[in-house]
């Protein structure tokens, strides 16, 4: 009897879950059904007033999120700006470097 209750159970589990999958999928269908009507109807539109029929586009401002993580706040944890120590040269040649004290790499010994 526990058996017959048991796989009765997980058919009605089965079938619910499957009945939640169609109405899943039959929303994200009528979802694209309706954002595609809208799409035909605009462009209809556009054909009747003689304009062209533009694409939806999703535009993407770089400048504004690096902007946005990489400016300087003039806060608490800013580092203050020291302009009298830069040396306005033109750099020609960028292979030579002057401020570098050169090491001896040596290999550890055993």
């Amino acid at each position: 009897m526990a058996d017959l209750l048991m796989s009765l159970l997980g058919l009605i589990v089965r079938i619910g879950l499957f009945l939640a999958g169609l109405v899943f999928f039959a929303s994200l269908l009528a979802a694209a059904l309706l954002v595609l009507a809208v799409w035909l109807v605009r462009a209809l539109w556009a054909k009747l007033t003689g304009r062209p029929v533009s694409p939806w586009t999703f535009q993407v401002n770089r400048k504004a999120a690096w902007d946005r993580f990489y400016r300087r706040s003039p806060g608490a944890g800013a580092a203050p700006s020291h302009d009298d120590n830069v040396a306005d040269e033109d750099v020609t040649d960028v292979n030579v470097v002057t401020d570098v004290e050169p090491k001896r790499i040596t290999p550890p010994s055993r």
